[in-house]
């Protein structure tokens, strides 16, 4: 097993906080001892958030990945060298180079010169530009990495894994797209994550309601009736263990979603608000479903906090420990499934039967 990960970072927007919460992190070496930290992004625009910081944070400035020493910090460049920081501001020199930066990580991975990459903030609005039509990272990636096969936003934190199903679109639009093909793919993609990159045998995946109460019997909506309860038979019938449809209210509101090890929300805020209330701010974006390992702190790009010294770091702390974790795990799943023998010993999770029903209000 591999023991030292050459670790990836993108600067992100660089008007952001992102470089707060990525520098105030490296500034403890024993936070990425003894792997090797490539920050990708501009040697200048470090040094000016250092001094801004005030932060000791040594690096060393090499041409490739493959120059990056263990034990070590170094930056590789990516933008102009007259790159302009505006703190605070929202700009296209920044969406440049933060795309810049994003794209030669990628290409690094392609080429097996980092092994995880760890993303930092963007703005979705001043990234996008003739080659970069995509609302996000996740969608980005999954055009890189995987020809344009979905991938799954996940949120992880120490309370719940909860990933969506429609993601980044419109909420108008959400009905129209919610299907059974695409519910029962997402709750697959999320079932494999859960025993591929949290080692968790037979997972526990909860599916979340699209309507209030479930629809009420199609009383208030029927896709719950003619979409999510086929598709939970037909993955219960693939040998899934997953069960609902669950209000979405009285699921959190009772902390039921302490009994599954992940669940699927139908879209963005459903998921990610009680999510987000929960985290505390130590959440991470996991963007799993795709060859590569890659996670981002749970958070933007927090224009109103930059230059305050009020970000929290602990976000992308999480994240970059949750991507070493992954890589781990996928390393030991591959080395289990090549030693058959090894499998005998994996702890099997209990089936799950008899859930008590939700709270409704």
């Amino acid at each position: 097993m591999k023991e030292k990960l050459k670790i990836g970072i993108t600067q992100g927007d660089i008007n952001s906080i992102s470089y707060e919460v990525i520098l105030k992190n490296l500034a403890i070496p024993e936070m990425y001892e003894p792997h090797a930290v490539v920050l990708y992004g501009s040697p200048k625009v470090a040094a000016y958030h250092k001094k801004n910081l005030d932060l000791n944070v040594p690096m060393n400035t090499v041409a490739s990945a493959k120059d990056a020493a263990y034990g070590a910090v170094s930056v590789i460049n990516c933008n102009d060298e007259e790159v302009k920081v505006d703190l605070g501001q929202a700009t296209k020199t920044a969406g440049l180079a933060a795309f810049q930066a994003l794209e030669r990580a990628c290409q690094d991975m392609k080429e097996g010169l980092i092994d995880v990459l760890v993303t930092g903030p963007i703005n979705k609005s001043c990234i996008q530009s003739d080659v970069f039509k995509f609302p996000g990272h996740t969608e980005y990636l999954e055009q890189v990495f995987a020809n344009g096969k979905p991938g799954l936003m996940l949120m992880v934190c120490d309370r719940m894994r909860v990933a969506v199903a429609t993601g980044h679109i419109a909420v108008d639009q959400i009905a129209s797209q919610l299907t059974q093909d695409l519910v029962m793919t997402k709750a697959k993609l999320l079932n494999d994550s859960l025993v591929y990159d949290f080692a968790i045998q037979k997972p526990r995946i909860a599916i979340l309601a699209l309507n209030p109460h479930a629809g009420d019997e199609g009383l208030i909506g029927k896709q719950e009736q003619e979409v999510l309860m086929p598709a939970i038979e037909a993955l219960q019938n693939e040998g899934i263990y997953c069960y609902g449809p669950y209000p979405a209210d009285g699921f959190f509101g009772s902390e039921q979603y302490t009994m599954f090890d992940g669940v699927l929300a139908m879209y963005h805020d459903q998921g990610l608000i009680p999510f987000k209330a929960m985290s505390e701010g130590r959440g991470v974006n996991f963007t799993t479903g795709l060859p590569i390992v890659r996670t981002s702190p749970a958070h933007g790009t927090a224009y109103g906090l930059v230059g305050q010294q009020k970000a929290d770091e602990a976000s992308f702390r999480e994240a970059f420990y949750l991507a070493i974790d992954v890589y781990k795990n996928r390393e030991r799943y591959e080395e289990m499934y090549r030693n058959p023998l090894r499998k005998q010993h994996i702890e099997q999770v209990g089936d799950l039967n008899d859930l008590p029903p939700v709270q409704e209000d």
